[in-house]
């Protein structure tokens, strides 16, 4: 396979994909991402976290891919033996600057038996991709760092290419303007207010007979744009708009991308030391200080919002508490453009190593966007919604040689083809919810992809 960027050197073959994965890097002077981003061809992946890392890919040196039941345990083999070598500098991971070293991107579909129909074509059950060209800003400086795999490559080969994408990028100008906003021609609701109505009516009736403690129901918006949509130009406006959210792209293949804005963190590991969070109950943003105090004393004051999000606390506790020590903070409120919600910080400090895609598997999904009991939760999801959810709602994020990682929960998001999106938009449901204070609050959900695409 050849993977050939527009502008840029003619990528060589991707090689054996068992491994091992055999990097360079060198830093490099600052450049826009947008463009770098529009100057590749898929697979495409993005990542940036609030306050952390920025990170942009473009090829493959490697693909992970999963599926069943036991695909979180087949993608960490998988990764085992792809990072490994009995040779660390040709690893390309010790010996690199930490920044630079190269990781995996991708996630995992909600259910494990995920079908990629529409709007999800080129997304299988779990995906994740090496990039052969990978761009990490930090604070201090930005990375360059060219990766290849397989058992016949060689280190001079990668100094090589790296020196040619080097030279080609000194292209690229230091900030380039993202282009217009693709305009919304149209939209359609795949589920009617009525029957939304039914849905959390059918959802309160399982909860008041036991069968439920909680679950989350979504809705899909089909999007019709006025011109094709540039993903790299929506990145860099939901940059502007939600900087303290994370924002992702996945594109393995021309088929479709998905990406987003999501505010939640699902898990980062860094060593023993894990961090996560419960977000869970939403309210919108006040016209004036005033109305927005008013509205964030409302989080507090809910009973039902405090009842959904201790139940979401409790649940990450208990999934935690095997694998080490757990301390839960205060909670707090995170803020938005269009929307807050209520947010407790969880940390564990783990008394083993792991791989942060252990950890995962052990929070997927979080009562915030499946519910309790989690089998009888997907099972109602399952039987209620009308659409596909594919990766919504999925643990999307990355992770390095030695399994260190983070993930967020991808929501916000949509998954794009040509002109037409897909979006998905949720609400937890529990005893007392009102189906049209839910609807509204799901329409909120909406609001950080739609305002970027300029409606």
């Amino acid at each position: 396979m050849t993977v050939s960027d527009r502008d840029g050197p003619t990528i060589a073959s991707a090689g054996d994909e068992s491994g091992p994965v055999v990097s360079r890097a060198c830093e490099v002077v600052d450049l826009s991402y947008r463009s770098f981003l529009a100057d590749r061809a898929p697979p495409r992946v993005y990542w940036t976290a609030p306050h952390g890392l920025e990170i942009a890919g473009g090829g493959a040196a490697a693909r992970l891919r999963a599926t069943g039941d036991e695909r979180f345990e087949t993608l960490r083999a998988d990764a085992e033996r792809l990072f490994s070598s009995p040779n660390a500098a040709l690893a390309g991971g010790d010996d690199l600057p930490a920044p630079a070293r190269p990781r995996a991107f991708g996630g995992v579909a909600f259910h494990a038996g995920h079908d990629p129909v529409t709007p999800w074509e080129g997304f299988p059950a779990a995906e994740f991709v090496v990039p052969r060209i990978q761009l990490t800003r930090t604070d201090e400086t930005t990375w360059l760092t060219v990766s290849a795999s397989g058992t016949d490559v060689a280190v001079g080969d990668v100094k090589r290419e790296l020196e040619d994408v080097r030279a080609a990028l000194a292209a690229h100008p230091a900030m380039q303007p993202s282009g217009g906003s693709p305009g919304i021609a149209g939209t359609r609701l795949r589920t009617s207010r009525e029957e939304w109505t039914r849905q959390v009516q059918r959802a309160t009736d399982r909860i008041a007979a036991g069968e439920l403690r909680k679950v989350v129901l979504a809705q899909s918006l089909e999007v019709d744009l006025a011109s094709g949509i540039e993903i790299p130009d929506v990145l860099e406006r939901l940059r502007r708009t939600y900087p303290e959210c994370y924002r992702f792209l996945i594109e393995p293949t021309d088929a479709a991308s998905f990406f987003g804005a999501p505010p939640e963190r699902l898990v980062s590991l860094s060593g023993r030391r894990v961090e996560t969070e419960a977000l869970a109950g939403s309210v919108a943003r006040g016209e004036t200080p005033e109305e927005d105090h008013e509205l964030m004393s409302s989080l507090f004051e809910s009973e039902k919002i405090r009842h959904e999000q201790g139940v979401v606390v409790d649940t990450i506790r208990e999934q935690l508490e095997p694998l080490g020590e757990i301390r839960v903070d205060e909670r707090t409120v995170r803020k938005l453009a269009t929307i807050q919600h209520l947010r407790t910080p969880i940390r564990a400090d783990l008394a083993d190593e792991e791989h942060v895609l252990s950890i995962v598997e052990a929070l997927h999904p979080t009562p915030a966007v499946g519910g309790l009991p989690p089998e009888r939760a997907w099972e109602t999801i399952r039987g209620t919604e009308t659409f596909d959810r594919g990766w919504y709602a999925s643990p999307v994020g990355w992770f390095d040689a030695d399994g260190d990682g983070e993930f967020a929960v991808a929501i916000r998001s949509g998954v794009a083809s040509d002109a037409r999106l897909t979006l998905f938009a949720g609400n937890g449901i529990v005893a007392d919810s009102d189906p049209d204070e839910e609807w509204a609050e799901v329409q909120l959900k909406y609001r950080p992809i739609l305002d970027a695409l300029g409606e």
